[in-house]
């Protein structure tokens, strides 16, 4: 009971103001921060939570590893993959507007293949009829009867998608042109379908049977954006 009473009035004396006793209730405060420090030290500390974080991660990763086993006779093939391919339509043709492109056209709206045996005739054609530069000539560059209002193929169309239209219809409805239509559609080889044009009705002259027509590479024009409607 002593101590604790003598504790008791040190402490009160402590926060009364200094006097000539300071020296003991320095001594006092001393003791007492010294204290506190020994609290501290002997205070567990615990791990950094990056070094804990880490220990968790390892834990996880290894409760999640997967094993691969595989027959010692397995083989490794190579799987095959869809081809996918697109074709131009009327309007990436206009944009275009080529000779090469009308003809590319008129097989679209046909359905039948764009094929590099397909576009020689059809250019070739083209030449034969109005020439290459010119190929565009009154918006009509077969010359076509069909829906021109000019039966002898001097006619002309609004624009060269329209041409392209009517020059599909004429060909494939048109029963004078039934064998021009099939070789078309079967993408034959270029001088099965010459001939066919030139043995049908579309020109008089029949291109002299061959003679007049011009195998040499097509060259390519592009008509004027407003041929294109």
């Amino acid at each position: 009971m002593t101590r604790r009473r003598y504790f008791l009035v040190t402490l009160r004396d402590t926060m009364r103001p200094p006097t000539a006793r300071g020296g003991t209730r320095k001594s006092l405060v001393f003791l007492a921060a010294a204290a506190a420090c020994a609290l501290v030290a002997i205070t567990t500390v615990p791990p950094p939570p990056s070094a804990y974080a880490s220990t968790l991660r390892s834990a996880y990763l290894a409760s999640k590893v997967q094993n691969l086993s595989m027959a010692d006779d397995s083989s490794i093939t190579s799987a095959s993959r869809d081809v996918y391919s697109g074709t131009p339509g009327a309007k990436t043709l206009a944009a275009s507007g080529t000779n090469y492109d009308w003809a590319k056209l008129v097989m679209s709206t046909a359905g039948w293949p764009m094929s590099d045996a397909n576009v020689t005739v059809m250019t070739r054609w083209m030449r034969q009829e109005n020439g290459p530069n010119d190929w565009w000539n009154r918006n009509n560059p077969l010359n076509n009867g069909w829906g021109s209002g000019g039966g002898a193929g001097l006619g002309s169309y609004p624009d060269l998608v329209t041409a392209a239209k009517m020059a599909a219809a004429n060909l494939q409805k048109n029963p004078l042109f039934a064998e021009v239509a099939a070789d078309f559609a079967a993408s034959a080889p270029t001088e099965v379908t010459e001939h066919a044009i030139w043995a049908s009705p579309w020109a008089s002259s029949h291109y002299a049977n061959g003679a007049h027509w011009h195998y040499t590479p097509v060259d390519v024009f592009t008509a004027p954006a407003s041929a294109w409607g």
